[in-house]
């Protein structure tokens, strides 16, 4: 009887995202996984930059509290595991985790914005990845259903949905992480021209 020959890995590492073409699409790895994400629509980036432009103005007046980027930013969770998430947010706690070309670690709070390509990637692929490195919240927001979802782990680290806002029904988009920063969910839904 012949011994079993060592498995061999054949997941994508750090150094094959490094050599993925510059094309103008988002190229993601999650466990080895190769993802490739066309570029989004204008409504996904509209809701984007209006989360973006809201968190700004509260860090403008708290600039220790932390640090917000705009995709694409390359997150790297593990030699496995690169993520161009829409939105993250380093806490101040977290400036190690900031190099000049990437961030290195779990952000603070990680934002997508959903789309047809995207939805189960995002609300569970990545959700899981998030949990398992310890991301502290994750927003899920979807412009077909104009909601979104706020993820907080469990004393385990399970990230469970802790709530769930709707333009239709109003209510501000709150988080732990910037205390007095409230977003009307209404106005981040509102059509533009």
């Amino acid at each position: 009887m012949h011994p079993a020959a060592p498995a061999v890995d054949t997941r994508l590492t750090y150094d094959d995202f490094l050599l993925f073409p510059d094309d103008g699409k988002r190229h993601e790895l999650i466990d080895g996984v190769h993802y490739v994400t066309p570029s989004p629509r204008l409504r996904h980036q509209d809701l984007v930059g209006r989360l973006y432009v809201a968190i700004t103005a509260y860090l403008v007046e708290r600039p220790t509290a932390g640090r917000v980027f705009l995709s694409p930013v390359d997150v790297v969770m593990s030699f496995h595991d690169i993520v161009v998430p829409d939105l993250i947010f380093i806490a101040g706690d977290q400036a190690g985790i900031m190099t000049e070309k990437n961030i290195q670690g779990a952000p603070a709070l990680v934002v997508e914005v959903l789309s047809k390509s995207t939805r189960k990637r995002d609300a569970q692929i990545k959700r899981r990845l998030f949990e398992q490195v310890g991301v502290r919240e994750y927003w899920l927001v979807d412009p077909e259903l104009d909601t979104v979802q706020v993820f907080r782990p469990t004393a385990e680290g399970r990230l469970v949905r802790v709530e769930e806002l709707t333009a239709e029904d109003g209510g501000t988009l709150t988080t732990p992480l910037l205390p007095a920063c409230g977003i009307d969910v209404r106005t981040l839904f509102r059509p533009t021209l």
